[in-house]
């Protein structure tokens, strides 16, 4: 009766081993299963990248103290490594664009290529686009900060013109050079553009509204980003936020970076951002015309909004005439010029004074 008992039990040990040894196994050494990556969860992770590097003058500073606030800010924030895309077409011996992107890589920062005259690929062929790649190429090469990295103009790649857009792929493959996708857009270019065109026509502009205006859009377009991404991939990779060398940026970029944190977001380098498989999307959609999420939405047919909604210019530019500029906005009839297939984006938009309400009665 013993013996029985004794060899119970240690059937009984086999039973519960064998599984707990099976499970632990590494997964290469399991008979046709494939390796995959043990993920740690991590939060929202988020890196900053400017656009058109030089920009002439804004709506309140010269280019120098434009790039001195935005170094400082950028500094005082203890944002470690931003990406600035320059366009080297845009740096002449009458203007400091070169001693500008030299100052934002002796401040930690990295360069990559934006092109050398900001020419959208729908305009040009791809070998004339690829030849103005060599411009800028030949031009960036050898600077301190330096990366190999390509960010279309206007995120255009050729939208639904499959064939051009794999021609110029291959092209930049062929130079050594990595596409610089963008996952979160608030077209910020508008808010500034919006700005200027305020300044020059002697509008009133609230400063506190511009400030929370452009730092709300920016933390909005982060958050539908990362929605959007986790339903497309499962996971939450690092962001890579589009913003634009300009004014606005330098004046409320502290502002921006708090209000992440604040939201949830570790700020992390650009080099770390991109090194995520994520970034490494070379093949065929069915239109490549703004963010990588929008892509990834596109091929994947995903439902409901591939955009965050501030990207619609109309409602951007109402919500700049009526928050910054406390005027009611006239609404365009007609939206004649259309920059994405799937986006109203209109040249401009008319504004009336905001009418005074009655006595008694509140906005």
């Amino acid at each position: 009766m013993n013996l029985l008992r004794q060899a119970m039990f240690v059937g009984g040990i086999v039973l519960v081993a064998l599984p707990l040894a099976w499970a632990f196994l590494p997964r290469a050494t399991v008979p046709g299963a494939v390796a995959q990556p043990v993920v740690a969860p991590v939060g929202k992770r988020i890196a900053l990248s400017f656009d058109d590097v030089p920009r002439g003058p804004g709506a309140f500073y010269t280019p120098a103290e434009r790039t001195a606030r935005l170094i400082a800010a950028l500094r005082a924030s203890g944002v470690e490594q931003a990406a600035f895309f320059a366009n080297p077409g845009r740096i002449g011996a009458s203007n400091d664009g070169a001693a500008r992107l030299a100052a934002y890589a002796a401040a930690g920062h990295v360069v990559g290529d934006h092109s050398f005259a900001h020419r959208d690929l729908r305009a040009v062929s791809a070998q004339a686009f690829l030849a103005d790649v060599d411009r800028a190429e030949d031009w960036l090469k050898g600077k301190p900060g330096y990366r190999p990295w390509f960010r279309f103009p206007g995120l255009n790649q050729g939208g639904r013109d499959a064939v051009k857009r794999r021609a110029v792929l291959d092209g930049l493959g062929a130079r050594g050079l990595s596409v610089a996708w963008v996952t979160a857009d608030g077209s910020d270019w508008n808010i500034e553009g919006q700005t200027i065109a305020a300044r020059k026509a002697g509008q009133a502009i609230d400063e506190g509204a511009l400030r929370d205006l452009y730092v709300e859009t920016m933390v909005q377009s982060a958050d539908f980003s990362d929605a959007l991404l986790r339903r497309v991939t499962g996971r939450s990779p690092p962001q890579m936020l589009l913003l634009h060398e300009t004014d606005v940026a330098a004046r409320y970029i502290g502002d921006l970076v708090a209000a992440l944190r604040r939201d949830g977001w570790t700020i992390v380098t650009a080099d770390a951002a991109y090194a995520d498989p994520l970034y490494r999307q070379t093949g065929d959609f069915d239109s490549a015309n703004g963010t990588l999420p929008e892509a990834i939405g596109w091929q994947q047919r995903v439902p409901g909004p591939l955009y965050y909604a501030r990207n619609d210019k109309p409602l951007a530019d109402r919500l700049f005439a009526e928050r910054v500029l406390h005027r009611t906005p006239i609404a365009t009839p007609r939206c004649r010029v259309q920059r994405h297939p799937w986006r109203r984006v209109c040249s401009q938009t008319a504004f009336a004074p905001r009418r005074p309400l009655p006595l008694g009665l509140a906005a």
